[in-house]
C-alpha cells in the first residue's frame, strides 16, 4: 500500500510540473481551436492561425524546461506526442470538413491520422515488448511540416503575393509523404529491434 500511495504522490506531483501543464494546455486549447474553425470569416482564420501558432511554441517550450529542470518522466513522455496529434488531427478534419470553396483534402488528411493511430499504437507494443524506439529525424521533419502546413491552411487567405491556401497544401503534401515514410521507417525499426530481442523465436 505504501507503494501505491507512493505512486500515486509521483504521479500528481508529474502531472502538475510545467511542462506537463503546458501539454495539457494545448489539449484545452483544441476545442477552442475546432470552435473557432467553424467560422470561415477572413478575422476568424487569421485569429486561430496565430493562437495555433502560440500553442505550438509550447511544445517546444514544454521540452525545453523539461530538460534543463531535470523532469523528464514517463507521464510527460505520453502526454507531450499525445497532445501535439490530438492538437494537430482536430485542426486538420475541421479544415476538410469546412464550407468554403478550396478545402483540404479529406482522404489526405485520413492517411496522416491513420500513421497517427499506427505510430501511437505500436509505441504502446514497443513498451510491452521492452523495445524502445527513439524519435527520429523523419518524424520530427513531418511534425514541423505539418505544423507549417497548418498553419497556413488556418490563415487560408491570401494576402498580397502570398497565397496562403497554395502554400498550405504544399507543404501538407510534403508532411504527408513524411507521414507515410517516417511510419514505415518506424515499424521497419520495430521488428528489427523485436527480432534482435528474440520476438520472432516466441
Amino acid at each position: 500500500m505504501p507503494d501505491l500511495e507512493n505512486q500515486k504522490r509521483s504521479l500528481t506531483t508529474d502531472l502538475w510540473s510545467t511542462p506537463n501543464l503546458l501539454s495539457l494546455g494545448r489539449v484545452a486549447f483544441t476545442p477552442i481551436m475546432i470552435w473557432l474553425l467553424t467560422f470561415p470569416g477572413r478575422l476568424a482564420s487569421a485569429v486561430v492561425a496565430v493562437l495555433f501558432f502560440l500553442a505550438c511554441l509550447t511544445d517546444w517550450l514544454d521540452g525545453y524546461l523539461a530538460r534543463r529542470d531535470g523532469i523528464i518522466t514517463n507521464l510527460g513522455k505520453f502526454l507531450d506526442p499525445l497532445a501535439d496529434k490530438i492538437l494537430i488531427v482536430s485542426g486538420y478534419i475541421m479544415l476538410a470538413a469546412m464550407p468554403r470553396e478550396l478545402t483540404v483534402p479529406a482522404w489526405m488528411v485520413a492517411v496522416i491520422a491513420a500513421r497517427e493511430v499506427a505510430v501511437t499504437g505500436l509505441r504502446a507494443i514497443a513498451r510491452e515488448e521492452g523495445v524502445v524506439l527513439e524519435a527520429e529525424a523523419l518524424g520530427k521533419a513531418k511534425t514541423i511540416m505539418e505544423v507549417v502546413a497548418l498553419f497556413s491552411l488556418m490563415v487560408h487567405y491570401s494576402y498580397g503575393p502570398l497565397d496562403f491556401f497554395a502554400a498550405g497544401m504544399s507543404f501538407l503534401w510534403i508532411a504527408m509523404v513524411l507521414a507515410v515514410w517516417s511510419g514505415i521507417a518506424y515499424h521497419v525499426r520495430f521488428f528489427r529491434k523485436w527480432q534482435a530481442l528474440g520476438g520472432a523465436d516466441e
